[in-house]
């Protein structure tokens, strides 16, 4: 991973204050929404991209595997849906109106503006798409624009390849890595971290509303142009 740039600190917060905390708002785009988890509405169909082929890859990295049955998985979706940090969103895919995944708000410092998208599932259905980048646009913009806060975190297993891939692709930057940073499923991890700032957010806010424009792409719905290189044009 290439290194963070320098921060030079000291900068004077005369006015600052806490901001607030996120609340269970439904946060709407052209080809995703956002809405809070709502085990009744959403568990079927999140259970389906829960489950659908791969599910094993998917779940590999996360802290959890939610359970195969709708039962279990009720439980589970109920557990998750009372949490306020992390607070969890169901993915809806606008086209079809069903919930193709989830991701949250977690590690929330509102004293300091601070927070993390986590827990993030993007089903088959949606995941490498418009919806699941607008997802990330949806929560990124609640945080930075709405919120006020000036720090956005991406943490994964440093093995987790495809995620900082992904964490690179949105336009955060790679900041290091924790050693033995938590115990997941038994095994050590160490953590790879990333974050946008509100200094960064108004290029990674254009490009992300440049590649989600319709004009990016063809009729088959192949982007023109990719988001790293629309936001290497915007520096």
């Amino acid at each position: 991973m290439s290194a963070a740039p320098a921060s030079t600190g000291g900068e004077s917060l005369a006015g600052w204050t806490p901001r607030p905390r996120p609340e269970r708002v439904v946060l709407t785009g052209r080809y995703t929404i956002l809405e809070p988890l709502d085990p009744p509405r959403h568990a079927d169909t999140l259970l389906a991209a829960s489950v659908a082929p791969g599910a094993e890859e998917r779940f590999r990295y996360l802290w959890d595997t939610p359970p195969a049955d709708m039962a279990a998985f009720m439980a589970w979706a109920h557990r998750a849906a009372g949490t306020d940090d992390p607070l969890f969103f169901a993915v809806i895919n606008r086209v079809t109106g069903r919930a193709e995944g989830r991701q949250a708000l977690m590690r929330i410092d509102a004293a300091h503006g601070v927070a993390e998208i986590g827990h993030i599932l993007w089903g088959p259905a949606v995941a490498r798409t418009r919806v699941a980048t607008e997802a990330f646009a949806l929560m990124a913009g609640y945080v930075f624009d709405t919120l006020g806060y000036r720090r956005f975190e991406w943490k994964c297993d440093n093995r987790n390849a495809p995620s900082k891939r992904a964490a690179l692709r949105f336009g955060f930057t790679a900041e290091g890595v924790f050693r033995k940073h938590l115990v997941i499923k038994g095994q050590n991890r160490d953590t790879a971290w990333f974050a946008i700032t509100d200094d960064d957010w108004p290029v990674v806010r254009g490009a992300l509303a440049a590649w989600l424009a319709p004009d990016n792409f063809d009729a088959n719905g192949a982007q023109r142009r990719g988001l790293s290189a629309i936001r290497a044009a915007a520096r």
